[in-house]
């Protein structure tokens, strides 16, 4: 099968549907769907109260206008979690919220390999370049995609900076801003209220994100995810993803600028970093 599209087995899909299907996610998530046009995504999480990350995933409207239907593509691991929180927030609400992992699934890919008998096929809002997205049925997904499909999604994505929940941060413990989701179009600053907002909103007005999500380079062998980022032996941050060369690292901005300005060596475990050029931050 061809190295352009990859079959993302680890993702799910949750279809929100009925008359206050909008109106509900509008007043929970911390992205915009009130002008969410037919077949168009926007990347979005849930949160805490007090703010932190419960899930991050892409919210697709329906192609049908009438059908008041939208899908969400989220990592199959939070489904469960995701639709019980939808659930206990829906109160009465007239919508239903369905667990749709067992028949449909996520692929991704350069838009000429994606399968003509898919659902629906977006955009991924995230950062241009990436992989167009499409819900297909899961018993196609033995026919699609291999290995080099998955390796090669991974490698865009890394080389583009995009973290992934459970990998590069986790869930639970990290707030939109140290996620990137402020970068990535994750968050609309401009609509009302959702949960967790007055804490995202306080980050935002006073520009106090204390960690990021920034891009190192290496030689050799990748670091292992989770290992200790130290620069003269004082831990700043944590490694994530890493492929060929580039990864991810969820550093604090703070030690890691002072250890640049410093010219102090950089290691993930024993594995010399380089912060990801100017800007980095």
């Amino acid at each position: 099968m061809s190295g352009d599209l990859a079959v993302l087995s680890d993702r799910g899909i949750v279809e929100v549907v009925g008359p206050d299907a909008r109106d509900l996610l509008q007043r929970l998530i911390t992205n915009d769907v009130d002008n969410l046009k037919p077949g168009e995504a926007r990347y979005a999480a849930l949160l805490t109260p007090q703010g932190k990350i419960t899930s991050d995933f892409f919210v697709v409207a329906d192609r049908d206008p009438v059908a008041s239907s939208f899908y969400i593509d989220v990592p199959e691991a939070l489904v469960a979690d995701l639709v019980k929180k939808l659930t206990m927030y829906r109160l009465r609400a007239k919508v239903d919220i369905r667990n749709q992992s067992e028949t449909l699934g996520i692929v991704a890919g350069d838009p000429s390999a994606l399968p003509g008998d898919c659902r629906l096929t977006f955009d991924d809002p995230r950062v241009p370049g990436l992989w167009r997205r499409a819900i297909v049925d899961r018993s196609r997904f033995a026919d699609l995609g291999d290995d080099s499909g998955r390796w090669a999604y991974r490698e865009q994505r890394v080389r583009l900076g995009v973290p992934e929940g459970g990998i590069d941060f986790i869930y639970g413990e990290t707030f939109p801003h140290e996620a990137n989701l402020d970068r990535l179009h994750g968050v609309d600053f401009k609509k009302g209220c959702y949960i967790g907002q007055e804490v995202v909103s306080r980050v935002q007005h006073r520009g106090t994100a204390r960690k990021r999500i920034v891009g190192v380079r290496f030689d050799g062998e990748p670091p292992l995810v989770g290992s200790d980022i130290t620069a003269d032996g004082v831990s700043i941050g944590v490694m994530g993803s890493s492929i060929d060369g580039l990864g991810l690292g969820l550093l604090r901005i703070d030690k890691a600028e002072d250890a640049r300005l410093a010219g102090t060596s950089v290691v993930a475990g024993s594995i010399p970093l380089t912060l990801d050029g100017p800007g980095w931050h």
